[in-house]
């Protein structure tokens, strides 16, 4: 008992953490309230069955035990999917906090480089054909206009200059709030091993949840292992205890305990109001596990 118990401790914390994983991505996975809790409900049958069907049918027959082999698998990817369901979500939910916590530099609002480029144009060609126009008349209005297109030509530059700048500021904050979005162990290994960071997170999250319900299912084995049975006095093995007759002498002072508790189990498993096993042995006298054993021993080396 004492080497299952730490096992079963462990067992009941594991399962519960893979049930409360599965069911937090069932809440995720459904719309309505109704779908929601068939979601969740799916989700701990799951995880039941990938981590006790091994123990349970140790023992059964071979068909049984194949059949539950087999359902056993189904439940295993069921119950990881889940769980790595689970694991991209929250990663999810931790990089909008970590983006919302981040200090965003004010810009103010603008154009687009787009508009602004479009009325440069406009600009660029009304002044060519001011200056492509001659002098016959009116000179002095002519050259105001050619003046008065080349400042606004020069005020569209200086605008799309500014707006390149505010640009540059939100593209950086755009790859900041990405950079803190992603996982940063994550991260980290996908530069290392030159994959992506999406296709990283789905393969951590898938290998947590295989840990996860490998260790809950070895933790049940171990748990649920069946305990020694008692091995029962046959009647056969009582054929040979002999009979007590008048002609035995009498009890010396000097007998011990042991010898008369021996031959008060004999009489009364003669008589039939012990069965012969540890249990009934235990039950009768109201001794421990340990000194029941020991009785039930001597029993049989007397038998024998």
């Amino acid at each position: 008992m004492i080497r299952i118990r730490p096992a079963l401790l462990l067992a009941v914390t594991a399962t519960g953490t893979a049930v409360s994983m599965s069911v937090l991505a069932g809440w995720q996975r459904g719309g309505w309230l109704a779908e929601r809790l068939v979601w969740m409900s799916i989700g701990v049958v799951l995880v039941a069955g990938a981590h006790l069907l091994p123990a349970l049918c140790r023992s059964a027959p071979l068909a049984v035990r194949g059949i539950g082999g087999a359902l056993w698998l189904g439940c295993m990817a069921a119950a990881s999917y889940g769980h790595a369901t689970f694991f991209l979500l929250s990663q999810s939910h931790a990089g909008e906090v970590r983006v919302a916590a981040m200090p965003v530099s004010h810009i103010p609002a603008h154009r687009s480089l787009t508009a602004v480029m479009t009325d440069r144009a406009a600009v660029t060609a009304e002044l060519a054909v001011a200056d492509a126009r001659r002098c016959v008349r009116d000179c002095p209005a002519l050259r105001v206009r050619r003046v008065s297109l080349a400042a606004k030509l020069d005020t569209l530059d200086a605008e799309a200059v500014e707006v390149r700048r505010l640009q540059a500021i939100e593209d950086g904050n755009a790859g900041r709030r990405d950079a803190i979005r992603d996982d940063p162990v994550t991260a980290r290994l996908a530069i290392i091993l030159g994959v992506a960071d999406t296709r990283l997170d789905l393969f951590a999250g898938l290998a947590f949840a295989a840990v996860l319900e490998g260790v809950a299912c070895l933790l049940w084995w171990i748990a649920l292992v069946p305990g020694r049975e008692p091995t029962p006095v046959t009647a056969a093995d009582l054929t040979s205890i002999p009979a007590v007759t008048s002609d035995l002498p009498a009890p010396s002072p000097t007998v011990t305990k042991p010898d008369t508790e021996i031959a008060k189990l004999q009489r009364d498993i003669e008589a039939g109001i012990v069965k012969p096993t540890v249990v009934g042995i235990r039950r009768h006298l109201r001794c421990s596990q340990a000194r029941a054993a020991a009785l039930r021993r001597q029993l049989a080396s007397l038998t024998a």
